[in-house]
């Protein structure tokens, strides 16, 4: 845990090789010692189509889905030291968005298969 999910306009791929917004979503994330870099799980979704305010702005939005279970403060601070992460890429016309989800700690499934 956490899952952290980065959506992005496609366009920025061009100025911020996706692989560096996940390096730098992870390296907040661990910041934060709420977590090790073995819990922590990523994934950059690019969207070629989509409108901000109406228009095709630039974006990128990080949502971490965490345990339940961490503080209000625990989650305001992750969320602002991603926040600034993904802003350090000096990006401009950009809209920069964070989200921290708690996922049910009652409903939640795992399980790992590893090969033999």
């Amino acid at each position: 845990m956490p899952h952290c999910i980065v959506e992005f306009s496609q366009n920025l791929s061009q100025e911020v090789p996706p692989m560096d917004m996940l390096e730098a979503v992870r390296d907040a994330t661990m910041a934060s010692e709420l977590f090790t870099q073995e819990d922590i799980k990523l994934r950059a979704l690019p969207y070629k189509d989509f409108l901000t305010a109406g228009t095709e702005d630039a974006f990128i939005h990080v949502t971490l889905r965490i345990l339940a279970g961490r503080s209000q403060q625990q989650k305001q601070r992750l969320s602002q030291m991603v926040l600034d992460a993904i802003m350090a890429f000096a990006l401009k016309d950009v809209s920069f968005t964070v989200e921290v989800c708690d996922m049910d700690r009652d409903t939640y499934c795992k399980k790992v298969v590893l090969s033999s």
